[in-house]
């Protein structure tokens, strides 16, 4: 069903209609419509929805078409929501909305839930505990199957997922078990027989990227997180992983272009709030070209007498620039996903070494021959470029495969040292060593 058809059936006030195509909508495509609703269409559908559904679609929403529908629904409708959602995700919704849309929402959920969100909004921004849903399912070593089974249908339907229960003693982790294994064990047997006690976990201060990896390289379905007393105080499921994965990536794809990251799509954020995340990184790599102009300043004289040592710079420094960038894509990339470490960068800078020598000499090749025929077969010319070429490819694919490396290791953001930073440095350094070359190959 599209929103023309949904626009259709409310303005012929076909509400029964509309209600059961609705029910066949997954709750992501709701909210794709509802971007083509005004405000009170988007009302009176949310208002059709099933409650289960309407509380998904009210988590999947941006947080200004969000605010606008707390503020067009009654407190009793709010409730109705606010009780179907997964605490961890009530949390995300409460953090992006301003404080007296908090407060009217924290009035409509019950004294139990206050406090769970409280526990949560304690944690740092970026911490596992953040992100951790406190609603999981607990079982005893000393239970049966039978007994674990009747308690995951007592309380299954409140619980984000089921298919990983965990075993606890006094609070603290001392196993798992899967759903699978529950079902193909004997109703007789103990849960101490049949769960795992080699249990994957992670704790409430760990970096919530770290714990993402974790599930991503281990395929699990949820991680359990324990609290500086060892004690199992929530988990953190596969779909939160997702998104702080994609919100990370966002970040390092931003950081690399030289944008300040942003939580807000593009279209939500305004023209000035734009121009006040590029304008910095552009202020700082124009003011620090001024170095390249002092340095070419300084060689005015070598240039007055051979004129054409100045058409070769723009091929140089692209070329510099372009080497840099691409190693330090691949090590920035190869940091974010494991396969770097600080510990690896001499094996990096020796296979990269390698890598320039041979694109450095290839290059070398095809422009010296580009030189012969344009310049009347000034092989000097072409030598000095052709070293000067070499050199710059090496010097570039070393900085950009050391600059993120050091970075990590400092505890800065690898993506710090993308192509904009690098590439402004190897345009001084390209500058320094191409002019070194040619004053000593022509005695300028």
């Amino acid at each position: 069903m599209n929103t023309e058809q949904i626009i259709y059936l409310l303005e012929a006030h076909d509400f029964k209609q509309l209600k059961e195509e609705l029910e066949s909508m997954h709750p992501v495509d709701i909210v794709d419509a509802f971007e083509e609703l005004d405000k009170k269409q988007r009302t009176l559908v949310f208002r059709l929805l099933a409650k289960e559904e309407a509380a998904e679609v009210f988590t999947d929403m941006n947080s200004d078409m969000r605010e606008d529908l707390i503020n067009a629904l009654t407190d009793s409708e709010l409730e109705e929501v606010m009780d179907e959602m997964y605490v961890d995700d009530t949390v995300d919704v409460l953090e992006e909305m301003p404080a007296n849309v908090v407060d009217r929402l924290l009035m409509v959920t019950d004294e139990e839930t206050r406090q769970k969100i409280n526990a949560l909004l304690q944690y740092p921004e970026d911490s596992a505990g953040s992100i951790m849903n406190v609603e999981y399912i607990s079982l005893r070593k000393e239970m049966t199957v039978a007994e674990a089974i009747l308690k995951i249908r007592q309380v299954g339907i409140n619980r984000e997922t089921i298919y990983t229960c965990y075993v606890t003693e006094k609070k603290k982790l001392i196993g798992m078990v899967d759903v699978k294994d529950l079902l193909t064990a004997g109703e007789s047997r103990m849960i101490e027989e049949i769960m795992d006690d080699n249990v994957l976990y992670a704790r409430t201060l760990d970096d919530q990227e770290y714990v993402a990896k974790m599930i991503n390289k281990y395929g699990l379905i949820a991680i359990p997180i324990i609290d500086h007393e060892d004690c199992l105080v929530g988990i953190v499921t596969v779909d939160d992983a997702m998104l702080v994965l994609q919100d990370e990536t966002t970040e390092d794809i931003s950081i690399m272009a030289g944008v300040s990251p942003n939580e807000d799509s593009y279209f939500e954020t305004s023209v000035l709030r734009q121009v006040r995340n590029r304008t910095p990184w552009l202020m700082l790599m124009m003011l620090s070209a001024t170095i390249s102009g002092e340095i070419l300043g300084y060689y005015e004289n070598a240039m007055a007498v051979m004129p054409v040592l100045i058409t070769f710079i723009p091929m140089l420094m692209g070329t510099g620039g372009n080497c840099g960038s691409q190693s330090s894509t691949l090590m920035i990339r190869g940091l974010a996903v494991g396969e770097i470490e600080f510990s690896d960068v001499f094996r990096v800078i020796f296979k990269e070494i390698r890598v320039a020598l041979i694109v450095g000499f290839l290059l070398a090749v095809v422009n010296g021959i580009r030189i012969c025929l344009m310049y009347d077969w000034n092989v000097m010319l072409a030598a000095a470029l052709g070293i000067t070429m070499i050199a710059v490819v090496l010097m570039a694919k070393c900085i950009g495969c050391i600059l993120p490396l050091l970075a990590k290791k400092i505890g800065l953001d690898p993506a710090i040292m993308a192509a904009p930073l690098i590439t402004t440095i190897l345009d001084t350094c390209t500058i320094l060593v191409y002019f070194n070359i040619v004053t000593v190959f022509f005695n300028l």
